[in-house]
């Protein structure tokens, strides 16, 4: 029972549905550059890949966060004291040491790429995170990259849709942090964060999270309208944008951090499930 509890607070600490989010990143890039699925070993070690590095970072995010957790979400599984410490530091850097190793494996310049990001995304859990506007940049360019990991895994790198799915989870991440940042004002505070939401206030934050959002949806378009791309794109494409659409509408309307929480959850979800659909549609080709 206790190896039980332990295995789903390590599970808590890592966010999976983030960690699923970039190993399915990491496989769309690949998709995208080589225009049909890659071999399984390919695809298993490029969403491994993405998994593993995602997850490290979770890990070192909630470490540094203690103090503000304690705040603003008492029941993670640090400031609830789950796991200890000295564990959550063993798990973050087996999680990454696992990342390097499979990015070794895929082909040099992933692992260069592997380190620089889980470099960066150390460096924003430590110290960047306060800086408002620059650390929201810093974690998107983080994401975007995935795309180029399963660009670089297949050995293509220069493909237009790479580059625009890339800047769309650019700017849904950029979203996302900016709407997040809105939803933690009250241990940001403390934390002494330099925020958008903390200096020009929640409204203008949410306002400014919203316009990203539909300048994400914007982007989603371009491939239709370069005739990239046929009915397995635009169909979950389409729904994807639906659902982000009504819960940016909802994000607005919030009143509480947990109302906006939902419904950035929701908007991460439907992303998330409109790249599965993607990639499942490759099967069908």
């Amino acid at each position: 029972m206790r190896i039980f509890a332990k295995t789903r607070a390590l599970l808590q600490l890592i966010r999976p549905e983030l960690p699923l989010a970039a190993g399915i990143c990491v496989v769309v890039g690949q998709v995208l550059a080589l225009g049909a699925l890659p071999r399984a070993a390919t695809l298993g070690l490029g969403f491994a890949l993405g998994f593993f590095l995602s997850s490290s970072a979770m890990v070192f995010n909630d470490y540094f966060d203690m103090e503000v957790d304690r705040v603003n979400t008492p029941h993670k599984p640090l400031p609830a004291g789950l796991i200890p410490p000295s564990e959550a530091i063993a798990f973050g850097v087996l999680t990454a040491v696992t990342a390097w190793i499979l990015a070794l494996c895929i082909h040099p310049i992933a692992f260069a790429i592997c380190l620089v990001l889980w470099v960066l995304g150390f460096l924003y859990n430590w110290k960047l995170k306060a800086a408002g506007l620059w650390g929201n940049l810093i974690v998107s360019a983080n994401v975007a990259m995935t795309f180029f990991l399963g660009g670089v895994s297949v050995g293509r790198v220069g493909d237009p849709l790479v580059w625009t799915f890339a800047a769309i989870a650019f700017v849904f991440d950029l979203a996302e942090e900016i709407a997040g940042d809105a939803m933690d004002m009250q241990g940001d505070r403390e934390r002494g964060s330099q925020s958008i939401a903390i200096r020009y206030g929640r409204a203008a934050a949410l306002r400014i999270s919203g316009a990203l959002f539909a300048v994400m949806i914007g982007l989603t378009l371009v491939p239709i309208f370069l005739g990239e791309t046929g009915l397995e794109y635009i169909l979950p494409i389409a729904v994807m944008d639906g659902i982000i659409l009504y819960f940016t509408r909802r994000l607005l309307r919030s009143q509480t951090p947990g109302q906006g929480r939902r419904a950035m959850r929701v908007m991460y979800l439907s992303a998330t499930l409109g790249l599965v659909a993607f990639v499942v549609a490759g099967f069908m080709r």
